[in-house]
C-alpha cells in the first residue's frame, strides 16, 4: 500500500468518526439533561448509562476479533449503523410510561448506542496501526491528531446536544442527528478507499487476551484513569452546576443547559487539543519508545494532584459560592490538560506495543478496560455524588488516579513485556 492510499483512508476514517463523536456527545448531552429535569435523582441518571458502559466492554472484548475475522470496515460501518437505530429507537420513549419503564427503555438504547461507539472507535484506532508512516514520530502523530481531534468534534457534541435540548426539544433534536449519520454512513459506503485489512478466516476468540505483560498493566492503567475521569465528569459536575445556576424554572433551565453544555464542551475540547498537541509538547521525535513510558509515569503522577487539591477546596468551602465555583472550573481545566496527556501517551503506547497481526485484538482488549473504567466511574459518579457530594467525587477520581499510576509503574520496555 502506498502512502497517498493510506492517507486517503486515513481522512476518510477520521472524518467518519468525527461525525459518530459528534452524534455520541450530543446524545449524551441530551439524555442527562432531558431526565434530570423530568426528576431523575443522581443515581438514577448514572443507571441510564450504566448499560452503555457494560456492552462497551463486551464490545471491545469481542470487536476485535470480529475485526480481524471480518475486516476493519465492516466493524466501522456497523458502529455508524447501530448509532443510527439506537437514535431512532429512543424516539419511541412515551411519556406515559412509569418511571421504571423509561429507565429501563433508555439503559437498552443507551447499550446499543454504547456497541455502536465501541465498534466505530476500535476500527479507526486500530486503522491508525496499518495505515500510520513508519517514520520516528509518525505513529504518535497520527493516533495523536486522531484521538485529539475526536475529543475536540464530541466537545463540540456536548454543547450542540445542549443547545439542541434549549432550542428545539429532545425528539426534533434526536431526529435530526440520526438523519445526518445516515448520510455520512451511506456516503462511507459509496466512497471508502481501499488499503484496510478485509480479515482472515484463522483468527481465533481466544487470540482476544494478550499475553505482553506491558499491554496488561497498561490496560489495568487505562481502567483506572478513565474511572478517574468519569467519576465526577458524567454525573457529578453536570448536576452541581445545574444546582449553582438553576431554580427549577424554565429560564433558568435553559441558562443551565447551555452552561453546562459549554463548559463540558470546553474541557472536552481542550482535552481533545492538548492530545492533538502531546507529541510536540513531548517532543516525541527526540524521544525512543522506553523514554516515552518514563513520561507516562511522570504525568500520572503531576494527575493526582489536581483532585485531591479540588476535594480540599469543596469540602472546607461549606457550600456554593462564585470563587468556589470558578476554582472548580479552573481546576478541572487543569485536570483535563494533565489527563489528555495522560490519555495520548496510553493511545501511543498500545499500539506501540502491539504488531498489525494482532493490532485489532490488543486494541479491543485494551479498549475493553478503558470501557470497564468508563462503567465504574459512571456508577461511582451518581453513588458518590449522592453519599457525599463533589467532595467525594473529586476525592475517590484522586484515588483511581494513584492506582492507574500503580499500573503505569510496572510497565517496562516493548522487548521486556513482550
Amino acid at each position: 500500500m502506498t502512502r497517498p492510499e493510506g492517507f486517503a483512508a486515513y481522512v476518510v476514517v477520521t472524518a467518519a468518526y468525527w461525525a459518530f463523536m459528534l452524534t455520541d456527545g450530543a446524545l449524551r448531552m441530551l439524555v442527562l439533561l432531558h431526565f434530570h429535569t423530568l426528576g431523575f435523582a443522581p443515581v438514577q441518571l448514572a443507571y441510564l448509562f450504566v448499560l452503555y458502559e457494560i456492552a462497551g466492554v463486551v464490545t471491545n472484548l469481542s470487536a476485535g476479533w470480529i475485526a480481524a475475522r471480518f475486516g476493519l470496515t465492516s466493524t466501522l460501518y456497523a458502529g455508524l449503523g447501530l448509532q443510527v437505530v439506537a437514535l431512532l429507537a429512543l424516539l419511541q420513549l412515551d411519556p406515559a410510561w412509569s418511571l421504571t419503564a423509561s429507565v429501563v427503555f433508555v439503559m437498552l438504547v443507551q447499550g446499543l448506542s454504547g456497541v455502536a461507539k465501541d465498534l466505530a472507535k476500535m476500527s479507526s484506532k486500530s486503522a491508525v496501526k496499518i495505515l500510520a508512516p513508519e517514520n520516528a514520530d509518525g505513529l504518535f502523530r497520527w493516533v495523536a491528531v486522531l484521538t485529539g481531534s475526536k475529543n475536540a468534534v464530541k466537545g463540540a457534541g456536548f454543547l450542540l446536544g445542549a443547545g439542541l435540548l434549549a432550542l428545539f426539544g429532545f425528539a426534533p433534536s434526536v431526529l435530526a442527528m440520526a438523519g445526518v449519520l445516515s448520510v455520512v454512513l451511506i456516503a462511507l459506503v459509496l466512497k471508502m478507499p481501499s488499503g484496510l485489512p478485509v480479515g482472515r478466516k484463522g483468527a481465533k476468540f481466544s487470540d482476544v487476551f494478550s499475553k505482553n505483560r506491558n499491554i496488561n498493566w497498561l490496560s489495568f492503567a487505562r481502567l483506572f484513569l478513565f474511572g478517574a475521569r468519569d467519576v465526577w465528569f458524567v454525573v457529578g459536575i453536570p448536576i452541581y452546576f445545574y444546582a449553582v445556576l438553576s431554580d427549577g424554572s424554565e429560564a433558568e433551565n435553559r441558562i443551565a443547559f447551555f452552561t453546562i453544555g459549554t463548559f463540558m464542551a470546553i474541557w472536552t475540547i481542550l482535552y481533545g487539543a492538548v492530545q492533538g498537541a502531546a507529541p510536540r509538547l513531548l517532543k516525541a521525535r527526540e524521544r525512543s519508545s522506553e523514554d516515552l513510558i518514563g513520561q507516562a509515569r511522570v504525568w500520572a503522577g503531576w494527575l493526582i494532584i489536581p483532585p485531591l487539591l479540588l476535594s480540599g477546596a469543596v469540602y472546607f468551602s461549606g457550600g456554593h459560592s462564585a470563587f468556589l465555583t470558578a476554582a472548580v472550573v479552573v481546576g478541572l481545566l487543569i485536570f483535563g490538560a494533565i489527563f489528555a496527556v495522560n490519555s495520548s501517551l496510553h493511545s501511543f503506547l498500545i499500539l506501540s506495543f502491539t504488531d498489525a497481526k494482532r493490532v485489532t485484538m490488543d486494541v479491543g482488549f485494551y479498549y475493553m478496560a478503558n470501557a470497564a473504567g468508563r462503567l465504574v466511574g459512571t456508577v461511582l459518579s451518581g453513588l458518590t455524588y449522592q453519599v457525599g457530594g463533589l467532595t467525594l467525587c473529586l476525592l475517590t477520581a484522586a484515588a483511581m488516579v494513584l492506582v492507574s499510576f500503580y499500573g503505569v509503574s510496572k510497565l517496562g520496555s516493548e522487548r521486556q513485556g513482550a
